[in-house]
């Protein structure tokens, strides 16, 4: 006789589950189209739907959150109304315990006695009948002999003031199909909306590696008296290393290269900041070490915590004079005849201490002496051993390829460095400058020192 009641109650509600039906097909096509709405409309849509169909009055959607909670994300009343999370904060522990259990709760009447004094302030809104059920999507493994599994992505909470068929067996059971279609198209507008912000992001770093790459200038350059190449390879889209060339009076030429803490976007626009402030003190300040405490200086202005650099600046005159100041980087080497030099006169990192002093150095190149500036990428390369390349391999790089032009000595050193590296991630900024002095005969001969 209860089986017949069922059955009988099944048939009444025959038109609640058509409509549920029709809902989770346009649900089913939704999640086919996930572009055609984004995640807010797709919950809009499932609670309004669940209101109407289970004669509920009001509900509430909760998700899982990246921490593993769930979290509210949308209230509707019947009519389409949002709720404020507000009006739902009473109503939490049930939410809650479905997801952590994974088990549906039905209760029939809250203002039973041995009910009511766990759900004082539900029952205080005139809550009699509450419905809650987990939400559950497939997720697919791409990986061969794993077969996709169900996971808790949050739950459907529903409630209401009077008895109607919000707890009917038909409508419960047309409900838990409707859930299954509603759960899949909550994922697939999940996924849409973060594959949407992804390739957002994507391409406002794409933009940003554009203007990064603009800022620096040409790779190769030449003058009377020098000719010089420089590449820098970030990690990511951006990267925190940098390199520039200046024109200075008396024909002579400045460079740097730098290297910022840190990657990513916040490490490119200290880079940017840095650029900007050599662009600006360059003819201002006489000397190497000059520039450089200005660029500290203004560094240190901006109160830029946890955020440093190292820097190496120079110039290079007609006449072979070669003035620097290296301010905490990685030792340049200067390859000349007689051997392999490290110059590191200077001073401490930038932006981090107010009264740092910086030192010059100033020596005479002979013709075709090269200098070569490199950052930590290039000597703290790892291979698949966990080994870094090193300095040592980067001396025999370049004394075997002293006789190239700096482009092609440059391409040979990043090249060893790549194949040292290969299968191995690559986890830092490289970038490299390669400058090398060559005679300017009219210089010489407009020298006084020139008979």
């Amino acid at each position: 006789m209860a089986e017949r009641t069922s059955q009988l109650t099944w048939i009444a509600e025959a038109p609640a589950i058509v409509n549920l039906r029709q809902i989770a097909s346009l649900l089913d096509g939704l999640r086919a189209l996930g572009s055609e709405r984004v995640l807010d409309e797709v919950l809009a849509l499932v609670m309004d739907s669940a209101i109407e169909v289970t004669g509920a009055e009001r509900g509430c959607l909760l998700l899982a959150s990246p921490t593993g909670e769930v979290e509210f994300k949308i209230g509707r009343a019947r009519g389409r109304v949002t709720l404020s999370r507000q009006l739902f904060e009473t109503s939490q522990k049930i939410p809650r315990e479905v997801f952590a259990t994974g088990q549906e709760q039905i209760v029939a009447n809250l203002m039973d006695d041995t009910l009511a004094s766990q759900h004082l302030d539900t029952v205080a809104l005139g809550i009699r009948q509450v419905l809650c059920t987990p939400l559950r999507a497939v997720h697919y493994v791409d990986r061969p002999g794993v077969l996709p599994e169900q996971r808790p992505i949050g739950v459907m909470y529903l409630d209401s003031k009077e008895k109607g068929r919000l707890l009917s067996v038909g409508t419960r059971h047309a409900l838990q199909a409707f859930v299954t279609e509603a759960a899949a198209a909550i994922e697939s507008a999940r996924l849409y909306r973060e594959s949407a912000e992804k390739a957002r992001l994507e391409g406002e770093l794409q933009l940003a590696a554009e203007i990064q790459r603009a800022l620096l200038p040409e790779a190769c350059r030449s003058g009377r008296h020098f000719e010089v190449a420089a590449s820098s390879i970030p990690c990511r889209a951006i990267g925190g290393d940098f390199y520039d060339y200046f024109d200075l009076a008396g024909g002579a030429v400045g460079f740097a290269l730098g290297d910022v803490a840190g990657k990513g976007p916040s490490a490119a626009l200290l880079t940017a900041m840095i650029q900007g402030i050599f662009a600006a003190q360059i003819g201002t300040e006489e000397s190497a070490a000059a520039l450089i405490t200005s660029v500290n200086e203004g560094l240190i202005r901006r109160s830029l915590q946890s955020r440093f650099a190292t820097c190496v600046y120079g110039t290079l005159a007609v006449d072979g004079r070669l003035t620097y100041c290296n301010a905490g980087h990685n030792p340049p080497l200067l390859i000349a005849r007689d051997g392999i030099r490290r110059l590191e006169t200077g001073g401490l990192i930038l932006g981090v201490f107010p009264q740092a002093t910086y030192d010059q150095e100033t020596l005479t190149l002979e013709p075709g002496d090269l200098l070569v500036i490199f950052s930590d990428g290039v000597t703290e390369a790892f291979n698949t051993t966990g080994e870094q390349f090193g300095e040592e391999r980067l001396r025999t790089c370049l004394d075997a390829n002293r006789e190239c032009s700096p482009a092609e000595l440059l391409k040979r050193l990043l090249s060893a460095v790549r194949s040292f590296a290969s299968g191995a991630p690559q986890y830092d900024d490289v970038t490299a400058l390669v400058l090398r002095y060559k005679v300017d005969h009219d210089a010489r001969l407009n020298s006084p020192s020139v008979v």
